[in-house]
């Protein structure tokens, strides 16, 4: 547990505040994806099980022990690599899924954006109960790209673009998830890196619809450790 000043407009005096190191926030986003692959394989072997007939419990460590690569991930905490023992889906490796490829990356995608959407749901809630009332969606954007951002990732949004007509970019030149992963350069490594974008697309998400905002978000990177989100409201025109 840390105790360091909390940035404005947080108040440190809150006595409901509560405090942790910002490192434990960072290896949580990055073990959150390993974890959901491996709980998604998990939920469907156990629906597999159930439908067969099998018994549940040893048919669940049989797919675990034969898909035992799916517990690393390839991008993991400073210093590891992404060409490790195990990777993403899609990589080919973890021969114990019960889901094909696609199916997997859907299931996890979906379980982490919901994840995320109840976490930015809860934050907003938390950090813009002092605030005066937003006049119009470019505020709610604006205290999305500096207040929310400094919240979970320690910085600001580098970039906000718009079109004025519903449809936000938002480019995070040193998106922090990132920031602590080790990668080679190459599509490789872009493509293993986007899992990592889910929750936080989620979060954004969670926190526009806790502030009135019915909005898509997609994310992606081009190259490492930059990440760029798409947010369109509805009704929006391209």
């Amino acid at each position: 547990m840390s105790f360091e000043p909390v940035m404005p407009p947080y108040n440190a005096s809150d006595p409901t505040a509560r405090f942790l190191s910002s490192s434990c926030l960072d290896f949580l986003l990055i073990e959150l994806v390993p974890l959901a692959y491996r709980v998604t394989n998990e939920v469907e072997a156990g629906l597999h099980v159930v439908a067969g007939g099998v018994g549940k419990g040893q048919q669940i460590r049989d797919e675990r022990d034969a898909g035992s690569g799916r517990a690393g991930l390839g991008i993991m905490a400073a210093g590891s690599n992404l060409n490790g023992s195990a990777a993403v889906g899609g990589t080919g490796v973890g021969t114990g899924t019960v889901l094909d490829e696609e199916e997997e990356r859907e299931a996890v995608r979906w379980r982490l954006e919901g994840i995320g959407y109840r976490v930015g749901q809860g934050l907003v809630e938390r950090f813009s109960r002092d605030r005066p009332r937003f006049n119009d969606t470019l505020d709610v954007i604006k205290f999305l790209c500096k207040d929310l951002w400094t919240l979970v990732f320690r910085k600001q949004v580098d970039n906000l673009k718009t079109n004025h007509r519903g449809v936000y970019v938002l480019t995070d030149n040193s998106f922090r998830p990132f920031s602590r992963m080790s990668a080679e350069i190459g599509s490789q490594a872009v493509l293993q890196a986007q899992p990592f974008l889910w929750f936080p697309c989620g979060i954004v998400r969670g926190a526009l619809a806790a502030l009135g905002i019915t909005a898509t978000v997609q994310a992606e990177t081009s190259e490492l450790p930059s990440a760029v989100f798409q947010i369109k409201t509805a009704g929006a025109k391209t």
